[in-house]
């Protein structure tokens, strides 16, 4: 095995703990998210309350379902990541995911400067194209 597959090797399990870490954080809103639909289904109701208990607990239905879903799909995003760095497909999905998880501090930004360092390696960037013309000759999954 050579470095540069260790290195892709060991960078895949971390966006695999990334993936978790980032599934944990993205449930977090889910406290919201059941104290709206308590407020919106009229559990928290105060008859002397200017603003009604139902509109806040729409918004926080809302507002904590989005975040609880673009965390998941930040989650499953890099989790198909790593497993593309495992196989050594997609180069610039990897690439771009790359980026993306620097903004997801301090875990995030750290995986994801290592890994662009790692795929801006001219020897990484051939072991992906040489991975994805052997896909390519062996046909389309499934095929007779």
């Amino acid at each position: 095995m050579t470095q540069d597959e260790q290195y892709l090797r060991i960078l895949s399990i971390f966006h695999y703990v990334v993936a978790g870490i980032a599934t944990l954080f993205s449930l977090c809103p889910s406290i919201h998210l059941v104290l709206g639909i308590i407020m919106a289904g009229g559990g928290l109701r105060d008859p002397n309350d200017p603003l009604p208990t139902i509109l806040v607990g729409w918004f926080f239905i809302v507002f904590a379902s989005i975040w609880i879903l673009l965390g998941l799909a930040f989650a499953v995003a890099v989790l198909a990541a790593g497993r593309n760095l495992q196989a050594k497909r997609r180069y610039m999905f990897c690439l771009v995911m790359a980026c993306i998880q620097c903004m997801f501090m301090p875990f995030g930004t750290i995986l994801g400067a290592f890994t662009i360092v790692i795929l801006l390696r001219p020897s990484v960037k051939t072991r992906f194209a040489i991975a994805s013309e052997s896909a390519d000759a062996e046909g389309p999954v499934g095929a007779v």
